[in-house]
């Protein structure tokens, strides 16, 4: 879903940092805006996580997910990323399922790599 959208908008969006990425991974999930509250540079732990989607009072059955942006890197430390800076901090009062997502687009390949880890 990530590859299409970055495919479908690679007009309008230039494609070569975090913060665009930022704004593709928003806008292939922007259909979350109905069971998410979705915050961007997000203050968790020790620093800012890129994503944080927390379920909206009416759908906590959804997993609450914290993403880690990579540009030219890899999913790998992203997820290390998220681990070392505390980023779960941020839903520690979140009763449910979490997930942690590490996304990285690859510059060489022009392909987007994900891990996910439930915690």
């Amino acid at each position: 879903m990530v590859e299409r959208v970055h495919d479908d908008t690679t007009s309008i969006i230039q494609y070569n940092d975090e913060n665009s990425l930022s704004c593709v991974i928003s806008l292939a999930y922007y259909c979350a805006l109905d069971f998410y509250e979705i915050s961007r540079e997000r203050h968790a732990g020790k620093g800012f996580a890129d994503l944080v989607f927390t379920p909206l009072m009416n759908h906590l059955d959804k997993p609450a997910i914290v993403f880690e942006l990579k540009w030219g890197k890899s999913t790998g430390t992203a997820m290390k990323q998220i681990e070392k800076k505390q980023y779960p901090e941020v839903l520690r009062n979140y009763k449910g399922n979490i997930l942690l997502v590490g996304i990285n687009y690859n510059k060489t390949s022009k392909r987007h790599e994900c891990e996910i880890k439930r915690l």
